[in-house]
């Protein structure tokens, strides 16, 4: 870390090498226009010089016509300056200072002048970059990066509430779907009672089933709704990973055999770290959950744990359609689906990938995806707690 803090300082002390060169040389320019100035005041001053001048302007202005103007002149010279020449010359030296001053505050100001209409360009959002002046090269780079940045998140901002508001229209829309099922099969239940018990039941699993697809509809309006107004926070304690991987894995048994689908489990005894075990089984669940979404239907879904060296490393493969590069990079935004076209039966809100990011990211963690080949991988790596469990 200190490696990579020196290196950034040194490029940003290489970026205003220009800048140092050129008010050094403003100064130094500033400091001989001084002394300079300084020495031909001093000779004009003592040197006899400045009286003449003084004396010529008096005799051929002030006293023009008068008789004797020149030893009125002089006489004046005399009583209202001569004596005070210290005075007179110490205040030329200021005026040179002062002019010296200006110049070199203009210049240094300048540079600020240029900072500051980078920063309004900043904050009025004013379409290109922002240029500067040579010097200010590395500063320039600097906005301008900052005006990206600030660009991609207005953007990701725009793009992640449009498709906020495409999903609570499309999940709006297919909670219709299971309602009006629902109560078109508790209506026929009602107004039939000497239906057979063969139909009421086929009638009741349907109308369960349709309740159930309802319920989940509405848990997706609940994750949208939190991930929107609240901040995650963690519970430490310390986790047995392994038990808790081998009861998701005993939990979504059920589900695979639904979907003819089947575990291969290759996870380490034993794997223990620091986190909150709620949150964590969340973000885990949500990984399984995707692989079990997008997998065809007769292949395995593996769920791999092992230590290596300080981390643990956890992998979670499953052999479904191909992710395409352009739709993988954005896989982990929230509301972000890599199937456009929402079904009823399959895919959420788009957030329990993006969920599952934050939580890993909170335990100090990292979370990838990789997809080629008909087979979709995401590897999650954890801070492992270095102790037997």
């Amino acid at each position: 870390m200190n490696r990579i803090k020196s290196k950034r300082k040194k490029r940003q002390d290489s970026g205003y090498k220009q800048l140092k060169t050129k008010l050094l040389l403003v100064t130094v320019s500033t400091m001989l226009f001084s002394v300079i100035g300084a020495l031909m005041l001093y000779d004009f001053v003592f040197r006899g010089r400045f009286a003449n001048f003084v004396v010529g302007f008096l005799s051929h202005v002030v006293y023009t016509g008068k008789k004797d103007a020149y030893e009125l002149a002089r006489e004046t010279y005399r009583l209202l300056i001569r004596n005070y020449l210290d005075w007179y010359f110490m205040g030329g030296i200021l005026f040179l200072f002062a002019i010296a001053q200006k110049i070199y505050l203009n210049i240094f100001i300048k540079y600020f002048a240029e900072i500051n209409r980078g920063i309004d360009a900043l904050v009025t959002e004013n379409a290109g970059d922002v240029i500067l002046s040579q010097e200010l090269a590395a500063t320039e780079r600097k906005i301008n990066a900052i005006k990206h940045t600030l660009e991609k998140r207005k953007s990701d901002a725009q793009l992640a509430e449009q498709r906020k508001n495409d999903l609570i229209v499309y999940l709006a829309h297919d909670l219709k779907t299971p309602l009006t099922s629902v109560i078109g099969y508790l209506t026929l239940l009602r107004d039939e009672p000497q239906i057979s018990q063969e139909l009421r039941c086929r009638y009741t699993d349907i109308a369960l089933d349709k309740a159930e697809r309802l319920e989940a509809l509405i848990n997706e309006f609940f994750d949208i709704t939190r991930f929107n107004l609240t901040t995650l926070t963690l519970d430490r304690e310390r986790i047995h990973l392994s038990r808790m991987l081998e009861q998701l894995a005993s939990e979504f048994h059920p589900i695979l055999a639904e979907r003819d689908l089947s575990w291969k489990l290759e996870i380490a005894p034993d794997i223990a770290l620091v986190g909150d075990a709620d949150k964590l089984a969340r973000a885990l669940d949500n990984l399984i959950r995707n692989a079990v979404s997008y997998s065809y239907a007769g292949t395995e879904i593996l769920l791999y744990a092992q230590t290596e060296a300080d981390r643990v490393k956890v992998m979670i493969q499953n052999q479904g359609k191909t992710i395409p590069p352009d739709k993988l990079e954005h896989i982990f935004e929230q509301f972000y689906r890599v199937d456009a076209s929402r079904s009823s039966a399959t895919g959420g809100a788009g957030l329990g990938l993006a969920i599952a990011k934050e939580i890993v990211e909170l335990h100090e963690g990292t979370i990838t995806a990789a997809s080629a080949n008909e087979r979709t991988i995401f590897i999650v790596t954890l801070p492992a707690y270095m102790s037997s469990v």
